[in-house]
């Protein structure tokens, strides 16, 4: 109805005489009305806003003026900035609600510069109104849809630079590759004064890895959970696993002391991950060409990890456990002949035997804090150990015996 409308002609001069005006509200309208504009840290914001809006007020002049409608190109590019920026998206449309207030007052009072009677002022309200509303619907559609077009498109290629470079530092790289070089350089890992820790993450149930969503909340989660700290981190899923190298600067110079180390500084921030989470730290390592070895520490600590102790560094894993662990496999079958008589015993007696040698090697040979840790009488106590020197032919009371058999019973547990 506008563009056969008399009164046409009056609207755009009025609109175009009163554009620096127009502008000028627009963009006061928006930072007044909207906090992200002048909260944002990016220095380009609000000289974006200030070129965007005139790009408003001169396409409206050109819709009016009979010009075909275009692909919004301008508004387009403008999206792609924001995304490329990490604005926030309910902003821009927010400001768009602002715009489509200012514009409807302005149209509506350009285009009745002309009007005679009353009834041709409703008609040309209605008009505006509805001009008004398609033209801010439109704008808002094609940019919310290149808006996050885009933000797929950078979150693509930035879990393509993420995944290669954790690839890198997980698996070793040949010092002498330039171009490996060079994405360690750009990417702020070729610092000498730094210190690297790896950490990992997975559900008690692994298999909820093979879920994609839950993956990447789970990684989501572990990087709010470290986001208030000043250590540097790198996450992604790496082997169905939720993976973070962290790397801060180790000291300052050669002349100051080196700082705390990384596993300690942020341990009781993983607790707060849940109790269906497990979580295994490496120890840290000065260099990332030992990145691969905190990456192979903290995959054993992992194995450490069970739902009374979620979190494990593998610092804190005794050395008994751990040689227990990595030799789990030869030493079942290498232990003692009467290995298989005392557990079968043991079995009978529901764990007993056991638990009274690792209450007594616990308890540093004392017969009488055994039975109290076991809340047993000592002579039970006693009992026991005769029974266990019985099938095994050892002393518990000597202490190599004893460290063989505290060896044997803990087996059972690795």
């Amino acid at each position: 109805m506008l563009r056969g409308s008399p009164y046409l002609a009056a609207a755009i001069t009025h609109l175009t005489a009163n554009s620096s005006a127009i502008n000028a509200e627009l963009g006061e309208t928006v930072v007044t009305e909207i906090p992200a504009f002048t909260d944002s840290g990016n220095p380009d914001t609000l000289p974006g806003l200030a070129r965007h809006g005139p790009q408003h007020t001169a396409e409206i002049i050109r819709l009016l003026s009979g010009e075909s409608v275009g692909n919004l190109r301008f508004v387009r590019e403008h999206a792609q900035q924001r995304a490329e920026q990490h604005f926030p998206l309910e902003a821009t449309l927010h400001a768009y609600r602002c715009g489509h207030k200012v514009f409807s007052r302005w149209l509506r009072e350009s285009v009745l510069t002309g009007v005679a009677s009353p009834e041709d002022a409703q008609q040309v309200i209605v008009a505006v109104a509805d001009f008004a509303i398609e033209y801010t619907d439109a704008i808002s559609t094609v940019f919310a849809g290149e808006y996050l077009s885009q933000i797929r498109l950078l979150t693509e290629v930035a879990g393509d630079r993420r995944a290669e470079l954790l690839s890198i530092l997980l698996d070793g790289y040949d010092e002498s590759d330039g171009r490996v070089a060079n994405i360690l350089r750009s990417a702020g890992y070729l610092d000498r004064r730094q210190s690297f820790c790896v950490v990992l993450a997975q559900p008690v149930d692994p298999a909820e890895m093979l879920n994609p969503s839950r993956a990447r909340r789970l990684a989501e989660s572990m990087d709010n959970a470290l986001k208030h700290t000043t250590v540097r981190r790198l996450i992604d899923i790496h082997d169905n696993k939720v993976t973070v190298v962290l790397s801060d600067i180790r000291r300052a110079s050669g002349w100051t002391k080196p700082g705390t180390a990384l596993a300690n500084r942020f341990t009781s921030d993983l607790t707060t991950l849940g109790n269906a989470v497990l979580i295994g730290v490496s120890n840290d390592v000065p260099s990332t060409s030992q990145i691969p070895i905190a990456y192979r520490e903290a995959k054993l600590a992992l194995e450490f990890a069970s739902v009374s102790k979620r979190v494990v560094l593998v610092s804190d894993v005794s050395m008994t456990g751990l040689m227990l662990h990595l030799l789990r496999d030869d030493m079942q079958r290498l232990l003692p002949s009467w290995t298989e008589g005392f557990f079968q015993a043991d079995d009978k007696q529901h764990g007993a035997l056991t638990a009274t040698i690792r209450a007594y090697a616990d308890s540093n040979m004392n017969l009488i804090k055994a039975a109290d840790r076991l809340s047993l009488h000592p002579n039970t106590i006693y009992a026991r150990l005769e029974k266990i020197s019985e099938l095994t032919g050892l002393n518990a009371k000597n202490y190599h015996d004893l460290n063989e058999l505290h060896l044997v019973a803990n087996s059972r547990s690795h």
